[in-house]
């Protein structure tokens, strides 16, 4: 089941990253070594043990291995499987588009608001419904923040109101105008 450098079954690949040939890392540059799981509609046993290391070999996992298996109900059974992957991706031809951000400091923002709407702007924050997940909208408001970024409540020229969790929508629209 181990494999990489700490292998007895000793295997020649090249241990230098290529990055026209990436592969997922497990103990070794190159291993392919991938842990997957899934359920197969299929009672525990030999039988679907043998099935979901075949479909991990569709997928195109060399010498997967069941380490674990467990029936969920009556005719399903779930599975972890260890083995290395065959295929690789060519990281050098993948393109994406990134946006460059220049971020602000806190009397930046308050400078362009000054000079852009001469103003205070006003921020209702909430979570509207029965939606009680109040942990990002804290810390998009409060005056602390969240991982070195001040909240709104932070700014000269913002007016922040956090209303909290579970607002009636309609309380929120009346709040607004």
């Amino acid at each position: 089941m181990g494999g990489g450098l700490y292998s007895t079954n000793k295997e020649n690949f090249d241990k230098t990253l290529d990055l026209t040939r990436v592969k997922p890392y497990g103990d070794t540059m190159n291993d392919g070594k991938v842990q997957i799981s899934f359920t197969l509609p299929l009672e525990d046993g030999e039988k679907a043990i043998v099935a979901a290391q075949e479909l991990a070999k569709k997928m195109g996992i060399k010498d997967p291995s069941a380490i674990y298996h467990t029936q969920l109900d009556k005719g399903f059974t779930f599975f972890i499987l260890y083995g290395s992957l065959i295929h690789s991706i060519d990281y050098t031809k993948i393109k994406v588009e990134s946006v460059e951000v220049e971020a602000m400091s806190l009397e930046e923002i308050n400078k362009y608001i000054i000079d852009n709407f001469n103003r205070n702007i006003i921020v209702l924050g909430a979570t509207t419904g029965t939606d009680a997940h109040t942990v990002g909208i804290d810390a998009i408001m409060n005056l602390k923040g969240f991982a070195g970024h001040y909240g709104l409540e932070s700014f000269e020229m913002i007016e922040a109101y956090n209303l909290g969790s579970q607002v009636r929508n309609e309380i929120f629209v009346k709040k607004a105008i």
